[in-house]
C-alpha cells in the first residue's frame, strides 16, 4: 500500500524528487560548491572583461557627449591648425537662422586633479544655451561675479563639482595644466552641478574655459577645434556646406562615437573571446559534476522508473539542479565580475590611452546589459553542459539504470565515434578559418578546433594508459591499478583531462603568440630605431605625443656640434577614402572610410634599415623615391585591415586641399598602431596639411661623438624646460617593450584564472571519483592497503591524468599559437608575425598540468585516507 501511495505521488508531483535533490545538496555541498565557483569564475572573467572595456568606451562617449550636448552636426577641419575663426564669423553673418557655437578643445594633464588626462574645452558662453545647459542657474555654483571672472580674466575654469569635491579644490584655487611639458596655470571660479548622475560623470574629464583662454592655452589663435551645430533642415545643412572653405567638412554628431567603436571593436573581441576561454573549461566542470551526479543516482533512478516516475521527471530534474548551480553560479561571478573589473580597468584603459585615443575613467560603469548578459551566458553554459548527462539518465530504461557499468560501457562503444566526430569538428574548424570573414567566424573556428581536441581525449586517454600500464606495472599493484581505475571511469577521468588540457594549451598558445609577438616588436625597433638619441615633448599618454617641440628647440638642436643628421618628424589624423589599382583605362577602386596615422618625415630614422613587407622596386631603397616626392609608404596594418590581398598601385587621402592621390612606393611593417599608418615627405606634408611644426626629432651623432655624452650636454643645456624630453635609443626602446608587456598583462591574467577553473575540475573530478569508489577502496582497506599506498595510488592517478592533459596540450598548444598569430592577429590588427618557439613555453605548460593535477589530489587522498573501513564496504 505504501509503495503504491508512493509510485502515485511521484507520478503525480516532482515535490519528492526535489526533496532528495536538496538532500543530496547538502551532502555533497564541497562538490556542488566547486561546480559553482567554476561557473562563477567563467562568468566573472567575461563580466570583468566586458565592464572594462565598455567603461572605457562609455567614459569616452560620454565626454565626448558632454562636449556635444545637443548638437546635430559638427564643422570639422582636416588640417591639424583646426578651423578659422572667419569660417565662424561668416556662417554666423550669412545665415543668422542657423544655430552654431565655437569649441576649442584639448587634452593636458592635471597633476592637481590625479595626473589625470583632461580635455580642456574652450566655449563662448554667448552661444552656449540652445547646446549645453552647464551654466544655466539650476546647474552651476558660480556667481555673477565668477561669471564675469570668467569671461573677463585669462587662465580662470570652471570644472565639475564632483571633480572638485574629490581632490578638494574651492574657487579660487589655482591648479596646474601641462601641455606636453609646458606648464600653465589656471583659476577655478566656478563649478557646475547637473541634475544627472550620468552628465554629472561625464563631467569627471572636463575643464570648461573661455574660448579665448583655450585659444590662448592651447596655442590656436584665431583658430577653433570644431563648431557646433543644430539642424534637422537639409536646405539649411546645404547652405551651411556652401560656406565651408576647402579642407573644411561638416559631419553628423555621432560619427567620432561610430570611429571610435571600429577602432577599438577588435581590441574588444580579442579579450572577449579569451575570457570565454575559461567558460568554456567551466562548461567541462559543470559536464563532470553532473555526470557523475547522474551516475551515482543511478541505482535510485532505477528505483524510482520502476515505482513510476517519467523520463520527463528525471529530465527536469537533473536540468532543474544544473539550472540552479548556473544561476547561483552566474550571481556570484556577476559580484566577482564587478570586483575584477575594478582591477583590471585600469590596464584595459592604459592599452587604449596608448594605442586608441585618450580617455580617463574614474569608475566602473555597471552596464546592466553587460550583467544580463553575463548572467544568461552563464545559465546557459550549465543548462548546455547538463544536457548531454540529463539526456542520457532520461532515455535509459530502468533495468539498464541499475547497473552501474552501463555508462562506461557506452562511453567504451563511444570512443571510435569520438575520433570520427573529431574529424568533422574539426574540418569544420579549418574551413572556419580559411573563410574571409570577420574575427567572430576565426573565433568560431578556433573553438571548433578546441572543442574537437576534447572529444578526442578520451580515445586518446584510452590508448595512452594502455601504453603506459607495462611500464607502471613495474611499481606494483598500485601500478597496474592506476592506469586501469583511470580507464575504468573514462566518462569522468576523460572530461577533468580535457578540461586541464584546454587550459593548459591556452597557456601553450598565449605564451608562443606573447613570446613571438615580443621578439618581433623587439627586432622591429632595433631596425627602425637607427638614430642615437630622440627627442620630443614629454607624451600626455604612455605611446603618442599629442603636443610639438617649440620651434626654438628645434633650431638650437639642428646646429648642435657633434651631430651628422638631424631627422624630423610629425603626424596628423586623417582618413583614407580609396586604394586605386592599375592606371589609366584600367584603373580599379576599393573605396573605403578608414582612419590613418600620417606621418611627415624629414629622413629615414631607420637609415635604411626599416623591414618591408613590399617594394614597388625590389632591391631599391624607397625612402629615396618618398624624399623626392614621388610617392608614400603605407604600414601593412592599413592595408590588411582594409581587406586587401596585395598593394595597392595608389591611395586617395582627405586632406585641406582636397582629395589627394599619392603613389603607393612600398609597404612597411609596423606595429606602433593597428589603425595604419602612412608615410610622406615632409614638403608634401607641409603643402598639402599647412602644419610646418615638428613633433619629434632623431639625432645621429658624428663619429668619434659619443651618444651619451651628447645626450648629457642636450639636457644639460634644455635643463628646466619642462616642455622637451631627450632619450637614448635604449630607454625609448626599454619603454616601448614596457608598453607591450603592460598590454599584454591582462592576457597574463585571463589565462592564470583559466587554469584556476581547471585545477577545480580536476578536484571534483578526483572528489567524484573518491565518492563513487567508496567500497572498493574500503575492500582495498581490509585487504592489507596501507594509507600511504592509498596516497601512492591516488596522486599515481592525478600524475597520470597530468601528464596526459600536459602532453596533449603541447600540440593543441602550438595549433592555438598558429591560428592566434597567423589568422586572428593578422585580422585583429593587421601584423604579420614570426612564430617563435621556446622550448620552455612547452615544459612549463606540462610542468603545470602535473602540478596542479598533484596539487588537486591532495585533498582526495586525505579524505580516502581517512574512510571506515566497514562503512565503505557495506556502501553500494
Amino acid at each position: 500500500m505504501i509503495g503504491t501511495e508512493a509510485a502515485t505521488e511521484l507520478r503525480s508531483s516532482n515535490r519528492p524528487l526535489w526533496r532528495m535533490a536538496w538532500r543530496r545538496f547538502r551532502m555533497r555541498s564541497l562538490q556542488y560548491f566547486l561546480c559553482l565557483i567554476g561557473v562563477a569564475l567563467g562568468v566573472a572573467m567575461m563580466v570583468s572583461i566586458d565592464l572594462a572595456n565598455g567603461s572605457a568606451q562609455t567614459a569616452f562617449e560620454l565626454s565626448t557627449d558632454a562636449i556635444a550636448g545637443r548638437a546635430t552636426h559638427q564643422i570639422e577641419a582636416l588640417a591639424p591648425a583646426g578651423i578659422n575663426e572667419s569660417v565662424y564669423t561668416k556662417i554666423r553673418r550669412e545665415l543668422g537662422g542657423v544655430t552654431v557655437a565655437p569649441i576649442v578643445d584639448g587634452y593636458v594633464l592635471a597633476p592637481d586633479l590625479g595626473n589625470q588626462p583632461m580635455r580642456l574645452v574652450g566655449v563662448d558662453l554667448f552661444a552656449e544655451s540652445p547646446f549645453r545647459n552647464y551654466f544655466v542657474p539650476q546647474n552651476r555654483t558660480v556667481g555673477e561675479a565668477g561669471l564675469l571672472n570668467f569671461l573677463t580674466q585669462p587662465n580662470t575654469v570652471v570644472l565639475g563639482a564632483d571633480v572638485a569635491d574629490r581632490y578638494q579644490v574651492a574657487l579660487g584655487d589655482q591648479i596646474t595644466l601641462d601641455l606636453s611639458g609646458r606648464l600653465e596655470t589656471v583659476t577655478v571660479v566656478g563649478t557646475v552641478q547637473p541634475e544627472s548622475s550620468t552628465t554629472r560623470r561625464a563631467l569627471s574629464s572636463l575643464l570648461f574655459t573661455d574660448i579665448a583662454t583655450a585659444q590662448e592655452v592651447l596655442e590656436m589663435p584665431g583658430h577653433l577645434s570644431h563648431i557646433d551645430l543644430i539642424s534637422r533642415s537639409e536646405a539649411d545643412l546645404a547652405a551651411v556646406e556652401q560656406l565651408l572653405p576647402e579642407g573644411i567638412q561638416l559631419e553628423t554628431a555621432a560619427a567620432q562615437k561610430n570611429a571610435v567603436r571600429q577602432m577599438t571593436a577588435a581590441f574588444r573581441l580579442n579579450l572577449t573571446a579569451l575570457s570565454l576561454l575559461a567558460l568554456v573549461v567551466g562548461m567541462f566542470l559543470i559536464y563532470n559534476t553532473v555526470t557523475f551526479s547522474v551516475v551515482q543516482r543511478r541505482p535510485l533512478f532505477g528505483v524510482l522508473r520502476c515505482l513510476g516516475t517519467t523520463p520527463g521527471q528525471l529530465f527536469v530534474l537533473i536540468m532543474g539542479e544544473s539550472a540552479i548551480l548556473g544561476v547561483l553560479g552566474s550571481a556570484v561571478g556577476l559580484g566577482l565580475g564587478v570586483v575584477l573589473a575594478r582591477s583590471i580597468v585600469g590596464l584595459i584603459t592604459q592599452t587604449i590611452n596608448d594605442f586608441y585615443f585618450v580617455v580617463s575613467v574614474q569608475q566602473v560603469a555597471i552596464s546592466s546589459l553587460s550583467l544580463i548578459k553575463g548572467f544568461s551566458i552563464g545559465v546557459a553554459s550549465a543548462l548546455l553542459a547538463s544536457l548531454v548527462p540529463a539526456l542520457e539518465a532520461m532515455q535509459t530504461s530502468p533495468q539498464t539504470i541499475l547497473q552501474r557499468s552501463s555508462l562506461e560501457n557506452k562511453v567504451q562503444r563511444l570512443l571510435p565515434w569520438l575520433v570520427l566526430t573529431w574529424g568533422l569538428t574539426t574540418v569544420a574548424g579549418i574551413l572556419l578559418l580559411r573563410m574571409q570573414a570577420g574575427l567572430v567566424v576565426a573565433f568560431s573556428g578556433l573553438f571548433s578546433i578546441l572543442l574537437g581536441a576534447a572529444l578526442l581525449t578520451p580515445p586518446i586517454t584510452t590508448a595512452l594508459m594502455r601504453v603506459v600500464q607495462p611500464l607502471t606495472g613495474r611499481l606494483g599493484v598500485l601500478g597496474r591499478l592506476a592506469p586501469r581505475d583511470i580507464i575504468r571511469s573514462l566518462s569522468r577521468t576523460s572530461v577533468a583531462i580535457a578540461a586541464l588540457m584546454v587550459a593548459v594549451s591556452v597557456i601553450v598558445g598565449v605564451s608562443i603568440m606573447v613570446g613571438s609577438f615580443r621578439v618581433t616588436v623587439v627586432q622591429w625597433l632595433d631596425q627602425t630605431l637607427q638614430a642615437d638619441i630622440y627627442v620630443s615633448p614629454p607624451s600626455t599618454t604612455a605611446n603618442r605625443v599629442l603636443g610639438q617641440l617649440d620651434p626654438s628647440v628645434v633650431g638650437e638642436i639642428k646646429r648642435w656640434p657633434g651631430l651628422e643628421e638631424v631627422v624630423t618628424y610629425n603626424d596628423a589624423d586623417a582618413t583614407v577614402t580609396a586604394f586605386n589599382y592599375g592606371e589609366g583605362q584600367d584603373l580599379s577602386t576599393v573605396e573605403v572610410d578608414r582612419p590613418v596615422k600620417l606621418i611627415s618625415a624629414g629622413g629615414d630614422v631607420s637609415h635604411g634599415q626599416r623591414p618591408y613587407a613590399w617594394k614597388k622596386e625590389p632591391g631599391t631603397d624607397p625612402w629615396a623615391a618618398l624624399d623626392r616626392g614621388e610617392g608614400v609608404i603605407i604600414s601593412e596594418a592599413l592595408m590588411l585591415k582594409a581587406s586587401l590581398t596585395e598593394p595597392p598601385t595608389s591611395i586617395v587621402i582627405k586632406s585641406p586641399q582636397g582629395p589627394q592621390t599619392f603613389p603607393v612606393v612600398a609597404v612597411f611593417y609596423d606595429y606602433s598602431s593597428d589603425v595604419g599608418t602612412m608615410i610622406l615627405d615632409d614638403d608634401l606634408f607641409i603643402q598639402s596639411w599647412e602644419d610646418d611644426g615638428v613633433a619629434s626629432l632623431g639625432l645621429f651623432a658624428q663619429p668619434g661623438f659619443e651618444a651619451d655624452d651628447v645626450v648629457d650636454e642636450l639636457r644639460q643645456h634644455f635643463q628646466g624646460r619642462t616642455d622637451v624630453t631627450i632619450q637614448s635609443t635604449r630607454s625609448l626602446k626599454d619603454g616601448s617593450i614596457e608598453i607591450f608587456d603592460r598590454t599584454f598583462a591582462i592576457t597574463q591574467a585571463l589565462r592564470l584564472l583559466a587554469v584556476i577553473v581547471a585545477f577545480i575540475g580536476v578536484l571534483s573530478a578526483l572528489m567524484s571519483l573518491q565518492l563513487e569508489r567508496s567500497r572498493e577502496i574500503g575492500i582495498l582497506r581490509a585487504t592489507g592497503m596501507t594509507p600511504r599506498q592509498l596516497w601512492g595510488l591516488t596522486l599515481l592517478e592525478t600524475g597520470l591524468m597530468g601528464n596526459v592533459a600536459g602532453l596533449l596540450a603541447m600540440p593543441l598548444g602550438y595549433v592555438l599559437a598558429w591560428i592566434l598569430i597567423y589568422v586572428i592577429n593578422v585580422r585583429s590588427f593587421g601584423w604579420t608575425l614570426q612564430m617563435q618557439l621556446n622550448p620552455s613555453y612547452f615544459w612549463q605548460a606540462w610542468a603545470v598540468a602535473v602540478v596542479a593535477a598533484l596539487l588537486a589530489g591532495i585533498y582526495p587522498a586525505w579524505r580516502l585516507g581517512r574512510v571506515t573501513v566497514a562503512a565503505a564496504i557495506r556502501e553500494e
